[in-house]
């Protein structure tokens, strides 16, 4: 059976950290609806993992894979007073796997629960770095960082980046994509290319994710709609699985 993939957004709203937010996409959309994307709001879907549904299973079945905080930062600032019963609900539903990506690897260190040690083996902790400067900060702190399962993502892809030195530290997939939206910047294919060469060389899996808006192939320019976004990517036939 296919494992289930769900979107548990325990909280909204996030404050921009860093040149990948410039044009976030949840900003992007509250402001259509009038909302303001900077205030950090509990949301109802707050206790999804553990809501019971009438014949007294889980809302969330055993085995999914939860995406968490996809509509703010999970170590966010703002985030601190919620975020022990977030942990405590992860902490219970063992039986999940729950993907926690996060702009801010530097303040992490300080919002791990004391049973934390070397991670939880139901969390995949991924570092997003969108451009060779945020790696270069970003990624020696991950490297060191406590967990038992680490991603790297880097979306939007904005420059060119060099992830060699990193990637011989127990990373386990590398995630690669561009930008939406109507002004969304370029993604170059040949800075996608890189990242897959760099994740050949090091044995670590590559998943091209989305081509963004705005993407560029053999120095021609394509305006994608979001619609096309994945499964363009998908058509390039470039994901690599870990050799044995």
């Amino acid at each position: 059976m296919e494992q289930k993939t769900i979107i548990w957004n325990p909280l909204h709203g996030c404050r921009k950290y860093s040149e990948g937010c410039e044009r976030c996409y949840v900003y992007r959309r509250d402001e259509s609806i009038g909302k303001d994307a900077s205030e950090v709001v509990r949301t109802g879907a707050f206790d999804l993992p553990v809501q019971v549904v009438r014949n007294r299973g889980y809302r969330v079945p055993s085995d999914a894979f939860v995406y968490c905080c996809m509509t703010s930062d999970f170590f966010l600032e703002e985030a601190d007073r919620w975020r022990e019963e977030i942990w405590r609900m992860i902490r219970h539903r063992r039986d999940v796997t729950f993907c926690i990506i996060t702009k801010r690897i530097e303040r992490a260190h300080l919002c791990l629960p004391s049973d934390w040690g070397e991670g939880y083996e139901n969390v995949i902790l991924v570092c997003t770095v969108e451009s060779q400067r945020q790696a270069d900060v970003r990624l020696p702190i991950f490297k060191d960082f406590p967990a038992r399962r680490k991603r790297i993502t880097c979306e939007p892809l904005l420059t060119r980046i060099d992830l060699s030195p990193y990637l011989l530290f127990g990373i386990e997939q590398v995630v690669a994509g561009g930008e939406s939206g109507f002004d969304a910047r370029p993604c170059q294919y040949n800075w996608v290319l890189a990242l897959r060469a760099q994740c050949i060389r090091a044995n670590v899996p590559f998943y091209f994710k989305q081509t963004g808006a705005n993407f560029v192939k053999d120095g021609k320019r394509y305006q994608i709609p979001r619609k096309y976004q994945h499964s363009q990517a998908r058509r390039a036939n470039i994901n690599t699985e870990k050799r044995t």
